[in-house]
C-alpha cells in the first residue's frame, strides 16, 4: 500500500455517494473509487448468503484498483457481511454501522434511541447490539423504511409525498419519545430536511455517512496512509464503476456531489 493509492468506496447501488460526499469535504486530497452495484440493487430484500456472494465479487474488483482501504458505504453489507469477509481483506475496511452507533449512544440524553433502514438492516438488529454493547441501559426503537429508497432516486427529496410518506413511516418512534435517530440507510440522509421536519428540531439526528468519513481518516491516520499534500500534489481522481446504467447514475452522482461527473463505467461485475 502506499499513500496516493485510492481508497475503495462501494454500494448495493446510489447510496453510498452520501458517503463519497462526506469523504471528499473532509479528506478532499484523497483519491477515491466507487462502485456502484446498479445491476443488483436492491440488497435489502436479498438472503444473507446472496448479499455476501455480491461483496466478495466487489472486492476482488477493489483490489483490481490497488486501493489502500476499503469503507463499505452501505448498511445492508456492514449489517450482513462484513463480519463474515473482513478476515480476507488485505487492506482496512470500515463500514457504516459501527461508526453512526457508537455516536448515537454516546449523543442519547434520555436513553432512548431511533433506527430507521432497509428491511435486511434492521432484521439483523446490528445497530441495536453494537449501542447496547456501549450503552447497556439504552432502548432502542427501529423502523424499516422501504419506500425511502425509490424516493430517494426519484429525487424526491423534498416533495409533500416524501413528507406523507416520512410522517407514517416516524409516528412510532415519534410516540416512542426518542431524543436520536440513526439515519441508517445511506440513500437516507438526501432526506434529511424532511425527516427534520417530521421529527422535530429536538431530535438529534445521526449521519452515519459523516461519522464513517471520521472514522476513514482516523484509520488512513493510525495506519500513516493519509495522502501527502502540497503545492506539487497532483489533484485528487474520483474513478465511478457501476453494473449497469452508467448514465443514470452519472447524473444522480452530479446531484448528490454538486459537481459533474464526467462519466462512469459499466463494468461486469458477474466476471469477479
Amino acid at each position: 500500500m502506499h499513500k496516493d493509492a485510492p481508497v475503495g468506496v462501494f454500494d448495493s447501488g446510489l447510496g453510498g455517494l452520501t458517503v463519497v460526499r462526506e469523504i471528499i469535504r473532509q479528506l478532499p486530497e484523497e483519491n477515491i473509487v466507487y462502485f456502484g452495484d446498479t445491476a443488483r440493487v436492491p440488497y435489502g430484500s436479498k438472503s444473507q448468503s446472496t448479499v455476501i456472494h455480491y461483496t466478495e465479487q466487489i472486492l476482488r474488483f477493489l483490489y483490481t484498483k490497488e486501493v489502500k482501504a476499503i469503507v463499505v458505504a452501505c448498511n445492508t453489507v456492514s449489517a450482513y457481511a462484513l463480519e463474515e469477509v473482513k478476515a480476507g481483506v488485505p487492506v482496512p475496511i470500515i463500514g457504516v454501522v459501527k461508526p453512526g452507533a457508537r455516536v448515537a449512544a454516546h449523543a442519547t440524553v434520555n436513553g432512548r434511541v431511533g433506527v430507521i433502514g432497509t428491511e435486511a438492516t434492521v432484521n439483523s438488529g446490528l445497530y441495536s447490539s453494537y449501542i447496547m454493547e456501549l450503552a447497556p441501559d439504552v432502548k432502542v426503537f427501529s423502523r424499516a423504511c422501504p419506500l425511502f429508497v425509490p424516493l430517494a432516486e426519484e429525487g424526491l427529496w423534498k416533495d409533500p409525498v416524501t413528507t406523507e410518506i416520512a410522517a407514517r413511516y416516524l409516528a412510532d418512534l415519534k410516540a416512542a419519545d426518542i431524543d436520536t435517530l440513526i439515519l441508517g440507510c445511506t440513500h437516507y440522509p438526501l432526506l434529511r430536511s424532511t425527516i427534520r421536519e417530521v421529527m422535530g428540531n429536538s431530535v438529534n439526528l445521526v449521519n452515519p455517512a459523516y461519522e464513517t468519513a471520521v472514522e476513514l481518516r482516523r484509520t488512513l491516520e493510525h495506519f500513516d496512509l493519509m495522502r501527502e499534500t502540497g503545492l506539487e500534489q497532483k489533484q485528487p481522481s474520483y474513478s465511478f464503476y457501476v453494473s449497469d446504467d452508467p448514465e443514470r447514475f452519472r447524473r444522480f452522482a452530479s446531484g448528490v456531489l454538486k459537481a459533474e461527473i464526467p462519466a462512469a463505467e459499466k463494468i461486469a461485475i458477474e466476471e469477479y
